[in-house]
């Protein structure tokens, strides 16, 4: 609770009141301010808005009815922006790289923001994938009072008779050049399969990420998961603005929320989804960020004991939106609670604990999109980590869209993306190989970018049930087949999956939870020896900054002062 006799506006008092503040409240005046609005506790509303790309395309107008919100409750909202990056559109290009370092930009902006100016309270405002965890990294570092509300998923696309998801577009890349599909049939997928505002509509980073923050507690439970342009929205906006205020009456602030328990909530929330590998980067940033001890062992421990409930895409057959309609992330925690999977004492945003959020979860009669219980489609979810000679640190791999547990074969190896893209588009790759994209980590890449260029091109070529792929990268939460991601150590500081080798056997084991080299360590010795540290792709700039100070994948790569 607040301080007995503290004004709410404590914290913004020292930009707005006062004599010495005159000049500060004159530039305020200038854009429309009045000595009322000043007066009143400042609400810092982040913006990740942008008109590239669909993802945060909308939240301009969300902010609005955030801001009526919190003006009808007695605060003064003040809106900034700070970036985002589509990792749709950059995707396959040096762009990409950017995506991830975006997480780190976003969360430092809004913290320079809110602290320059004193915020009293924060609502966020997030999209595109890393503007999820960029968000709630900037709030677990202020520890003011304020919450997240995603903008919400994109409705599917339609062609032939198919529901689509920017991953088809993707896949059909992959047909196309594959010659099992004509340039008009590709034309067509593109013209269909993104419909209007809003994130990609599976479980892929985005949604994966929404979803987990509910249960985490970031987010107000039932709010995320309404659609981008579902009139509902911004009803939201509006109690999201009038949420922050009473969260600063209560003084409720992160530190509150962020606890070991609210992390294994939200890491069972993507298991029983079937979400993204991304959010192992994310959750174990996050939770360095709150100073909550969380490692690659507590995902695969609480992925392990969590059923797979929802049939999501990537490897299912439903949609954010169709989730939303058959009850919501909400149904799915409900599941989780009554199988005592989850923290239900945990407490959220709202004030109240998880598991009074989640009584009286609504089911729609006859939904098919979230399992009962005892009937789930898998038994354990998605998440693995693998660790072994080749991922002494570990990797993650996700399994919730497929049945291969083992694959061995020759590795395939090459040193950029584009030049793994290339080979499949060519007809290079056969089945039984082992594609090994390495330099493209944290470091290396720098930025680590997602291969879903690639992986969705071996699936369209008709080789996803037959290649296994592994990377130093990552991968976007719309990639399916036999992927392994983030290994740890990455090429660029020696880590073993620089030493492989063409032809080398490569070893997938997933039961055993092994990641392994069938190279004689002698051998490995002498390739060490030989091996030398690849000049830095970049000399200045934003990405040499965050090859300086980024940690490993195993760490979140979250960046770290040196």
């Amino acid at each position: 609770m607040t301080v007995p006799g503290q004004p709410l506006n404590a914290r913004s008092r020292a930009i707005t009141q006062g004599p010495n503040r005159a000049p500060a409240r004159a530039m305020l005046k200038a854009i429309g301010f009045t000595d009322e609005d000043l007066a009143k506790p400042i609400i810092g509303i982040a913006n990740t808005w942008t008109e590239i790309g669909p993802c945060n395309y909308h939240l301009r107008e969300l902010a609005e009815r955030v801001k009526a919100g919190v003006r009808a409750a007695g605060g003064t909202p003040m809106e900034f922006c700070t970036v985002s990056i589509s990792d749709g559109i950059t995707m396959g290009t040096e762009g990409m790289k950017a995506s991830l370092v975006s997480r780190e930009v976003i969360a430092d902006s809004i913290e320079l923001v809110a602290r320059g100016n004193a915020f009293d309270g924060m609502v966020c405002l997030s999209g595109c994938d890393k503007t999820n965890p960029g968000v709630a990294m900037a709030l677990a570092r202020l520890d003011i009072p304020g919450l997240i509300l995603y903008g919400g998923s994109t409705a599917s696309g339609h062609c032939d008779g198919k529901d689509l998801t920017v991953q088809d577009v993707f896949e059909a890349v992959g047909a196309h050049s594959a010659g099992r599909l004509d340039d008009a049939g590709l034309k067509e997928v593109e013209d269909a399969a993104c419909p209007g505002a809003g994130a990609c509509g599976g479980q892929f980073t985005a949604n994966t990420m929404s979803a987990s923050l509910e249960l985490l507690g970031l987010s107000p439970m039932g709010l995320n998961g309404i659609p981008a342009e579902d009139p509902r929205k911004g009803e939201a906006a509006e109690t999201c603005g009038r949420l922050v205020m009473e969260l600063l009456k209560r003084d409720l602030r992160p530190s509150a929320i962020l606890t070991r328990e609210a992390f294994e909530n939200a890491v069972a929330a993507v298991a029983a989804t079937g979400g993204s590998t991304n959010a192992v980067l994310h959750y174990l940033a996050l939770a360095r960020e709150a100073g909550v001890p969380f490692t690659l062992e507590d995902f695969d421990r609480v992925s392990a004991r969590t059923p797979l409930l929802a049939d999501m895409k990537p490897g299912g057959r439903f949609m954010a939106p169709d989730l939303h309609a058959a009850g919501g992330i909400r149904l799915v925690a409900n599941r989780l609670l009554e199988g005592g999977l989850i923290h239900g004492a945990a407490l959220t945003v709202t004030g109240r604990t998880l598991a009074e959020e989640l009584a009286g979860a609504p089911e729609t009669p006859g939904q098919e999109v979230v399992r009962p219980f005892d009937k789930p489609i898998k038994p354990t979810g998605g998440l693995v980590i693998l660790r072994g000679s080749l991922a002494p640190e570990g990797c993650v791999i996700k399994v919730a869209g497929h049945e291969r547990l083992h694959h061995t074969g020759p590795a395939r190896v090459f040193e950029h993306e584009e030049d793994a893209f290339a080979a499949v588009q060519a007809g290079r790759i056969e089945p039984g190989d082992v594609v090994v994209i390495r330099y493209e980590g944290p470091k290396g890449g720098p930025g680590m970018r997602e291969m879903l260029g690639v992986t969705a091109a071996l699936v369209g070529a008709g080789l996803g049930e037959s290649v296994a792929l592994l990377t130093d990268g990552r991968f976007s939460g719309a990639t399916r087949g036999l992927m392994a991601g983030h290994v740890a150590p990455e090429a660029a500081v020696g880590g073993p999956i620089a030493l492989v080798r063409e032809g080398d056997t490569v070893v997938m084991d997933i039961p055993s939870r092994r990641l392994d080299l069938k190279v004689q360590e002698d051998e490995l010795a002498r390739r060490k020896a030989e091996w030398k540290a690849p000049a830095p792709r970049y000399k200045t700039g934003v990405f040499a900054k965050y090859a300086a100070t980024v940690a490993s994948a195993a760490e979140g790569a979250i960046t770290l002062a040196r």
